[in-house]
């Protein structure tokens, strides 16, 4: 019933030949965001070969082969840089792509023949360059504009702006963050998300709802699900989705989980589609996040449960809406999914699996015929991958915590060195698609673990409350947890224990190495080294997060300065490589030439390399290769290991 289309495979290498670092990063473009409209395909290109350059792409809907039209060439490249992380750069609509380019950060347009997806000119400026940001933007076809998130003078606005161009009009000014706005089909009313802080967006949220009168402007805006700041009970929404008129679908975790609800906007009530220990939603880091999509006639979701996405049909049938009967798993072999849009009976999503890089899943929903298109051909052969093992433990306080264990090719033995991965965020969660950076580790003989510490989505809001107030804590307790389990096992050596992990991710690393005695070596990508620092300083959107994850500040001074691996480095015995891009506006380099000075002054052995036009998460190419090769090339010289 399905196909994967691969160009230019070429032979893999021998399943006893390391994999080379120029195999892993640096090559391959990473894709987002697509979009299904009007019977065009339209997808993001991230690419590491072009300075981390984003392009947009396009082609008919119904030609899986045909060669897609690339629309914004070289020097465009589609990045916002709304609350730093940005997302959700273009939308489509009737012949017009509206994009954020990051040359001048404006709003431009730009004409297709709707037929064939193809340029009618070059692109237009719709807006003018300022002290501001664009983001997550709809066309609103019959009033001819574009409605989307404008970040200026500390705040976001929802505005609109003119298809023909002009200046921004405000259309609504929410208490503090606002984004995912929708649309509903006949244009009469808009749907979007708001938060405040202190909250992130996935602790506290409110979906709200407003009439668009003749004139286009907002009446009655009001929260209809959700928690606001100050409410007793903490709820988060997500994704808003018409699926008719006056029927709009949001998740919501009111139940625990973040299960989808059905809201009926002319009575106002909320039903419950498909009670389910899963979760139909992700943490809100970027803006064009899609979990569910309707074609027109259906429900299409991707469901995770214990860190695996499933996608399925929700049915809508009134004597299955609120049973576990409403789902209906669809059979594709792929298990981690993001990006889903569907349209006249297709969907498309961005899709892996452990054995499969990622790729464009694009699925008939008919008839069940699928095909997925990976962005590169797996440079491994099938018995050279290591399989994501699942692995629970007794975590901090004995809870039972998760984590994802690669052996090593040849199976992990006791004398195994042993990767641990600790995921940014800390609001995030480690993912099974195939990710050959994993694969470079376990083809040189060691196993990795990526844990789903205390804290991570994808197991229930109980779950990713484990961290509140215990950050440097529960997740330092887990990552410790994980390798003493796997060493207890007989799965690794307690003497080769590395650990590394990126800006929150190289927090916990950090805070590891100071609380805890089972590592042996670290590498850090832009961390965060002084949380007190960070909460003092902190860009717009995090400013108040570390609220949540460790105390009120400044009230609680004491406990950020005992948290922190900067007052702490005294405690750090083990050798640490550092990376930083010279342009990071999340944790200024500051921290980690702090932390490094700290270090030498103590006798630990320490690299840091720095890289400029980088910023919180490194783009290009060749950075990507160069963290790699020296990560390891630390770890096997500290290590005492052979080279591969």
């Amino acid at each position: 019933m399905g196909q994967s289309q691969i160009a230019n495979a070429g032979p893999p290498p021998p399943a006893e030949s390391p994999l080379p670092a120029a195999l892993v990063v640096g090559r391959d473009p990473s894709l987002r965001e697509p979009l299904l409209c009007d019977g065009l395909l339209f997808w993001l290109e991230q690419r590491p070969r072009e300075g981390g350059r984003t392009t947009l792409l396009a082609r008919p809907a119904a030609e899986p082969g045909a060669e897609p039209v690339e629309l914004t060439p070289a020097p465009w490249n589609l990045r916002s840089r709304v609350h730093a992380y940005g997302g959700g750069s273009y939308c489509y609509a009737d012949g017009t792509v509206v994009f954020v380019h990051d040359g001048d950060r404006c709003l431009w347009r730009l004409r297709l023949d709707p037929a064939c997806g193809r340029p009618q000119g070059p692109p237009e400026a719709l807006t003018t360059p300022a002290e501001r940001a664009f983001a997550d933007g709809l066309i609103d076809t019959t009033r001819r504009r574009w409605i989307g998130v404008m970040e200026a003078g500390g705040r976001d606005w929802l505005v609109e702006v003119a298809l023909e161009g002009g200046e921004p009009a405000v259309l609504h000014r929410p208490a503090d963050f606002c984004g995912y706005a929708c649309l509903s089909p006949d244009g009469a009313r808009l749907a979007w998300v708001e938060w405040q802080q202190p909250h992130m967006p996935w602790e506290r949220s409110q979906l709200w709802l407003a009439e668009v009168n003749a004139d286009g402007d907002l009446e009655a805006p009001r929260p209809v699900a959700g928690s606001r700041a100050k409410d007793p009970r903490a709820v988060s929404v997500f994704q808003p989705l018409w699926i008719g008129a006056g029927e709009l679908v949001a998740a919501s975790d009111v139940g625990g989980w973040w299960n989808l609800q059905r809201l009926h906007t002319t009575s106002g009530t909320w039903e419950g589609l498909l009670p389910m220990a899963a979760e139909f939603a992700m943490p809100q880091w970027v803006y064009g996040m899609r979990t569910s999509t309707w074609d027109g006639r259906q429900l299409i979701a991707a469901a995770c449960r214990e860190g695996v996405w499933q996608l399925g049909r929700v049915a809508l049938d009134a004597e299955l809406v609120g049973s576990p009967a409403a789902w209906q798993p669809l059979a594709v072999p792929f298990d981690d999914l993001a990006g889903l849009s569907a349209a006249d009976g297709r969907l498309v999503a961005v899709a892996s699996s452990p054995t499969t890089p990622q790729g464009l899943l694009e699925l008939e929903l008919a008839t069940g015929r699928w095909q997925h298109s990976p962005v590169a051909p797996c440079p491994l052969a099938a018995e050279a991958i290591s399989r994501p093992q699942a692995w629970w433990f007794a975590g901090h306080g004995g809870a039972r915590t998760h984590a994802w264990f690669y052996p090593p090719i040849g199976g992990a033995m006791p004398d195994s060195p042993l990767l641990v991965k600790g995921h940014s965020g800390p609001t995030g969660m480690a993912r099974r698609g195939l990710s050959l950076a994993i694969q470079f580790w376990t083809s040189r003989g060691w196993g990795v673990v990526d844990v789903n510490y205390g804290g991570s989505t994808g197991f229930g809001r109980a779950y990713r409350e484990r961290l509140d107030g215990l950050w440097g804590v529960a997740d330092v307790a887990d990552c410790a947890a994980a390798a003493r389990s796997l060493v207890a096992a007989g799965r690794a050596s307690a003497s080769r224990i590395a650990i590394e992990g990126g800006s929150a991710g190289g927090f916990t690393a950090l805070a590891a190495l100071c609380f805890s005695d089972v590592f042996g070596a670290a590498a850090c990508r832009y961390p965060v080294c002084d949380p007190a620092a960070l909460a003092a300083h902190d860009h717009r959107f995090e400013a108040r997060y570390l609220d949540g994850l460790i105390g009120p500040w400044p009230q609680a001074a004491a406990t950020y300065g005992a948290r922190s691996p900067l007052e702490h480095a005294d405690r750090i015995r083990c050798p640490v490589i550092f990376f930083q891009g010279l342009e990071d506006t999340v944790v200024p380099p500051e921290q980690t030439e702090r932390m490094a000075a700290a270090l030498r002054a103590n006798g630990v052995p320490v690299e840091v390399h720095r890289f400029a036009g980088e910023g919180h998460g490194f783009r290009d190419g060749a950075v990507q290769t160069q963290v790699l090769e020296a990560t390891e090339a630390f770890f096997r010289r500290h290590f005492g290991l052979p080279a591969p």
